[in-house]
């Protein structure tokens, strides 16, 4: 047997959505990963439980550390990213929240952008504060000086979404990361609607990028997952993150300085975070979302194609007022959307309809394709009011800064014939 696919990293992203990270020589060469419903596994000896709880030994013992099933995907999505590593989670948010409750501590700071998921703004402004976590908000996330001047000695990461939710407003990415690299910072992507097929964040200044796999990289709407990947080799032992100080030397001599300085940001998001606040996913899970990697680039082609035909057809609608889709030359995102996003910017749309609440809300009564739901990136298309739902509670400048108003319709374009999409919006909008 010459299979060995899964150990190749020059492969294509297609070959290696379907390969990387499973010998099945390992799972007595079943082909489909194998989902390992168990709660423990068994340690062996004693000096093999030493060597695992010491994290000496890469293995297996209590499921909300790790799990057979779950490696499987992380090892493929580290290898979509290119990155050292990752870890899945048990939802997005668990995602987001791990991993940058593995950055602050009491005292420290976030600065993010306005344009983002409005769960993701609420847990900056009204969970974090209550363990001493502060949010700067940028005046405007195309303006580099506006971060610089937000920065100071208790900064410990910048915070932004590849594509904004629902403006989709793209930002310089490149430059955010050397401006906080320039300053010791770590910067955090969250690169859920691009997924790495359409953008790699760790190859464009991103060291941690973080995913609701709910969304594209399931792709049937069937699950709630998360993921957080590392680049590898930020230097964490700068003087700035004293908890990673205190993490390397108290596990050195087990795991090794080598493996440490690849992916310490990991080792211990998993260790203290996965493990100690619960917040693992499901080997079925985990199933479910690689299965949805196999077919990722296949079903981001169509989601992207469908995605720009539609946008093209209401920009030009007498009763639509604005669209919000980086691949249309009127967006002030075309141009960083051209250089970030060669293979299209997504599949969500920001649509403004002329009329206000009144009109919007009639078209989500008449839509008989487009599905009235919350989630995104279902193979499905589907669309909701984002000012009553992602981002209900929120102030109305809040919302504005985002891209929400009252008239806004946000737009999950799925694989469905472009034909039948465009006839169901034109007799929405009537």
């Amino acid at each position: 047997m010459s299979y060995q696919a899964f150990a190749r990293d020059d492969l294509g992203f297609t070959t290696r959505q379907l390969h990387a990270g499973y010998d099945p020589g390992e799972h007595y060469r079943s082909k489909a990963v194998p989902i390992y419903q168990t709660a423990a596994f068994e340690l062996g000896d004693y000096d093999r439980c030493l060597r695992l709880f010491e994290y000496a030994e890469e293995g297996h013992s209590y499921v909300r550390f790790s799990n057979p099933t779950n490696e499987v995907l992380e090892k493929r999505m580290a290898s979509l990213e290119n990155g050292a590593a990752a870890v899945s989670f048990g939802s997005g948010m668990a995602a987001i929240s791990s991993t940058l409750l593995n950055l602050l501590g009491q005292g420290d700071e976030i600065i993010a952008v306005k344009t983002l998921y409005g769960g993701s703004t609420k847990l900056f402004e009204n969970t974090f504060p209550a363990y001493g976590i502060t949010t700067k908000f940028v005046e405007d996330e195309s303006n580099i000086e506006d971060y610089e001047k937000l920065i100071t000695d208790r900064t410990k990461v910048i915070y932004v979404e590849a594509l904004g939710n629902p403006g989709m407003n793209v930002i310089d990415l490149e430059a955010v990361g050397e401006l906080a690299h320039a300053h010791g910072i770590p910067v955090v992507i969250d690169n859920t609607f691009a997924t790495p097929y359409l953008f790699r964040p760790l190859e464009h200044g991103a060291d941690i990028v973080c995913y609701s796999a709910t969304k594209y990289l399931a792709g049937h709407g069937t699950v709630i997952a998360g993921v957080v990947v590392e680049k590898g080799y930020f230097d964490y032992l700068s003087g700035r993150f004293p908890q990673f100080e205190s993490y390397y030397r108290e596990n050195v001599n087990f795991i090794g300085a080598e493996t440490l300085r690849r992916e310490m940001f990991t080792k211990r998001l998993r260790a203290q975070f996965l493990t100690d606040l619960g917040g693992h996913m499901s080997p079925q899970t985990a199933f479910y979302v690689l299965q949805g990697l196999e077919t990722l680039s296949l079903r981001m082609e169509r989601h992207v194609e469908n995605a720009q035909k539609i946008a093209e057809y209401l920009d030009g609608h007498e009763k639509v007022k604005e669209v919000n889709y980086p691949g249309l030359p009127s967006s002030p995102y075309y141009e960083l959307g051209k250089k970030y996003f060669p293979k299209g910017p997504g599949a969500i749309l920001g649509v403004r309809i002329k009329g206000g609440l009144e009109a919007a809300l009639a078209v989500l009564e008449k839509v008989q394709i487009f599905d009235y739901m919350v989630n995104v990136g279902d193979a499905k298309s589907l669309i909701v009011h984002p000012a009553s739902s992602t981002h209900y509670g929120h102030p109305a400048d809040e919302q504005e800064a985002a891209g929400v108003y009252p008239d806004t319709l946000r737009l999950s374009v799925g694989i469905e014939d472009a034909e039948d999409l465009i006839a169901d919006l034109a007799q929405a909008l009537g």
